[in-house]
């Protein structure tokens, strides 16, 4: 069966994916590469919900090293057959999936919210920081005229819309990928169930 390949193919892509929500969510602390805003407290905060670092990279990091390691997890066999312990490590792995599915799913939400509300900026009208674009619910992200309301950080609208819209990304095949796992898990698992059972009533 090629349940347990695919399994370790998910892991796989779920670890570079996991790395590249962490890379981002860090990025968002740091506009234009300053560190001020973030020491200041002048950033979204939806930037300070780790959706990247701890929902994306660390929730997805745990079921992507289940899966890698699949190969080496037979659960010691049960009553002398392989297939048995190797039907119990693919359904194991379906919890583990499940919390890959929490994790990108609250990547998802956090970064849908970002860019929804907006970034928070500080801007020469209210002469304030405040999130200017919290009404227009996502609308101000096809009207590029009023991006120039921001005036600090520089070009917080597209870093913001980038990285957020990365993370959405991300998070939404992270998703994909563990509720397919989830299906693999369950049919992997109850196939070398069934086939353990011919080969015993087979002898």
């Amino acid at each position: 069966m090629c349940f347990g390949r695919c399994t370790r193919c998910i892991g796989c892509k779920l670890l570079i994916l996991a790395l590249l929500s962490i890379v981002a969510n860090i990025l968002l602390y740091f506009p234009n590469g300053e560190t001020r805003f973030a020491s200041e407290h002048h950033l979204s905060k939806y930037v300070e919900c780790l959706h990247g670092i701890l929902g994306g990279g660390l929730l997805v990091l745990i079921p992507a090293a289940v899966f890698i390691g699949l190969h080496n997890d037979d659960c010691c066999g049960c009553f002398g057959h392989e297939n048995c312990g190797k039907s119990c490590a693919m359904i194991s792995s379906v919890l583990a999936a499940f919390v890959g599915i929490l994790g990108s799913g609250y990547c998802i939400i956090i970064s849908a919210l970002g860019l929804s509300h907006g970034p928070y900026c500080y801007t020469h009208v209210e002469r304030n920081w405040i999130y200017p674009f919290t009404e227009s619910s996502g609308g101000y992200l096809f009207e590029y005229n009023k991006w120039s309301k921001c005036q600090e950080p520089q070009n917080i609208v597209q870093w913001n819309v980038t990285l957020f819209s990365i993370l959405l990304v991300l998070g939404g095949i992270e998703f994909i990928l563990c509720f397919i796992q989830i299906i693999n898990g369950i049919l992997g698992g109850v196939c070398r169930l069934c086939c353990s059972h011919e080969e015993t009533f087979a002898c």
